[in-house]
């Protein structure tokens, strides 16, 4: 098959189907770009530079909440599921970015929180009044034990219960998260109602699909069994949330069930694209029920990488191995960083090898069968930034200080301009530092610059665009040792053999490797037979 006839076999997809390989790009709006000089993002600053991430060649951006919110939680605590928080803007802003970015091409997801809520939200207000009002149950409420100690053992992830005392109901209601993000009752048919008329309110506006956040947490156990303690596993401790095997404040089997509902839902909007958030022990299996065969969700947000202190052969192997292209199998999603990870480029690599890494894992990621999901600045090269404690937001790090890495440090506003001193983000302090390493990767220093990674990914996007081998095609490992790493992508008459050597030294050239085919890419002195540190080579042929 020529070029042309595999341009037209891609353009050929369908509709229904345009997320499969998508590259999709997570804007942070309160750090992407603030239109208002208050130091923080907002959705017209969003809106100003979305010329700016079609110009990369993505299919589409994903949207962290802008919602009516406390920020207790930055935005993932809700308190109006259907208007804009006035930090970002308002409903007319969020309208002009949608329509703007639909006519530059470009999808807009967006988050739903559908596990808890903020304790302000209306719902919830009403739910707290006492035991017998309409939305009493629309929350998870439970007696305390004769002792009057929490009706479990369960923790929260940000640490200590997971349950607080109310005393106008003088009950305990349970929260997963932040003591002010109160969890739904999700097992109440009427609250799946009211969630699903939440992402009607969304589709109406012409929103493009959703990423739905902490999934696994949507339901409990109803029985409010005790978590077993969880056996050492070699790894720090830094919570009592680590000390227990969550088998039962999270992944109830009857989720499954509310996901067909909200399925239903989006099928009936056409090509709208579901994406499950899916954290902790036992996510795997989890990701899979949630998007298996076609009435549950899309896809899954694996965390494989996020948090992974080393980018390995094996991990990334592993990774692609737990999706195969069986029927009735899930299709994968795939992050090396977002807003909760570290960059990957602190995690990954010394900051002599930050340039030649950040290359080489550009070309791993663009070469990844699932959808890939770029965390904006990650095609800058951004790296984390070291809040200090004093000028810490996240209320994670603040609770468990100082073992758990502040999420802030990934987090920190954009850089436009190398120039201004808050980076053309904002014409005041911005509410994070930006770094000084970062301010010097400005895209303005970037976008005329051939040899930079901004363009790079720019190519690399062009070139998975345009190649149904690696938008949508299989994966066949080839070779996995503790350097090299070695796939190939195959589909409509087109096989990419993809070659990488994640170490700082040079290695062989692995045996199961062809060695034929044209450089389709060859960055860091990668060629035929010779991988040089952080080579990447993909070599394309016509089958």
């Amino acid at each position: 098959m020529n070029r042309m006839s595999r341009l037209e076999a891609t353009a050929g997809r369908t509709a229904s189907s345009w997320w499969r390989g998508a590259a999709i790009y997570q804007v942070y709006p309160r750090s992407f770009r603030d239109s208002n000089a208050d130091g923080i993002g907002d959705l017209a600053g969003a809106t100003e530079r979305l010329d700016y991430i079609a110009s990369l060649g993505v299919d589409a951006i994903w949207l962290s909440p802008f919602f009516t919110s406390p920020m207790k939680d930055f935005g993932y605590d809700v308190a109006d599921y259907c208007d804009v928080d006035p930090i970002f803007g308002n409903l007319a802003d969020f309208d002009a970015l949608v329509a703007r970015a639909h006519k530059l091409g470009l999808k807009v997801l967006i988050d739903q929180v559908y596990a808890h809520s903020s304790d302000q939200h209306a719902w919830f207000t009403e739910s707290r009044q006492d035991r017998a009002n309409p939305k009493a149950d629309w929350y998870v409420w439970a007696d305390a034990k004769p002792d009057g100690s929490p009706p479990s053992n369960w923790q929260s992830v940000f640490g200590g219960p997971a349950w607080t005392w109310d005393a106008r109901r003088r009950q305990y209601y349970l929260h997963n998260f932040l003591s002010s993000q109160p969890q739904l009752n999700v097992h109440n048919g009427a609250v799946q109602d009211a969630l699903l008329e939440v992402a009607k309110f969304w589709l109406d506006r012409g929103v493009d699909g959703f990423r739905l956040d902490a999934l696994n947490f949507a339901m409990h156990d109803p029985q409010l069994r005790d978590n077993p303690p969880a056996p050492e596993d070699g790894n720090p401790r830094t919570r009592p949330f680590d000390f227990q095997q969550r088998l039962y404040n999270q992944g109830h089997a009857d989720i499954p069930a509310f996901l067909g509902r909200i399925r239903e839902l989006t099928d009936s909007y056409r090509a709208v694209f579901t994406m499950a958030e899916v954290g902790g022990t036992g996510a795997l299996a989890q990701m899979q029920s949630y998007t298996q065969g076609e009435t549950r969700l899309n896809s899954a947000y694996g965390f494989d990488f996020l948090y992974a202190a080393a980018l390995t052969p094996q991990l990334v192997a592993a990774a692609q191995a737990d999706w195969p292209d069986r029927q009735g199998v899930g299709w994968p999603s795939w992050a090396f960083e977002n807003h909760d990870a570290p960059r990957a480029l602190s995690r990954w690599s010394r900051p002599e090898d930050h340039e030649a890494f950040a290359r080489m894992k550009a070309v791993l990621f663009a070469a990844l069968r699932g959808n890939i999901i770029l965390y904006q600045g990650e095609e800058l090269g951004l790296t984390q930034v070291d809040i200090p404690y004093d000028q810490l937001q996240d209320p994670e790090a603040i609770a468990n200080w100082p073992l758990t890495l502040s999420r802030d440090g990934a987090r920190t506003p954009m850089p436009w301009t190398a120039q201004d001193e808050h980076g053309g983000f904002s014409a005041v302090q911005p509410w994070l530092p930006l770094g000084a390493d970062n301010l010097a990767r400005a895209i303005d220093r970037q976008d005329g610059d051939p040899a930079s990674l901004l363009n790079l990914t720019r190519r690399l996007l062009g070139l998975r665009q345009g190649s149904p081998a690696l938008r949508e095609g299989s994966f066949a490992l080839l070779h996995a040792d503790d350097a090299v790493l070695a796939f190939c992508r195959e589909a409509a008459g087109e096989r990419m053999t993809c070659l990488f050597n994640l170490s700082a030294m040079s290695a062989p050239w692995p045996q199961a490797a062809a060695r034929s085919g044209d450089e389709a890419v060859a960055l860091n002195g990668a060629s035929v037979g010779r991988l040089p540190p952080f080579a990447a080579l993909i070599l394309r042929e016509e089958i």
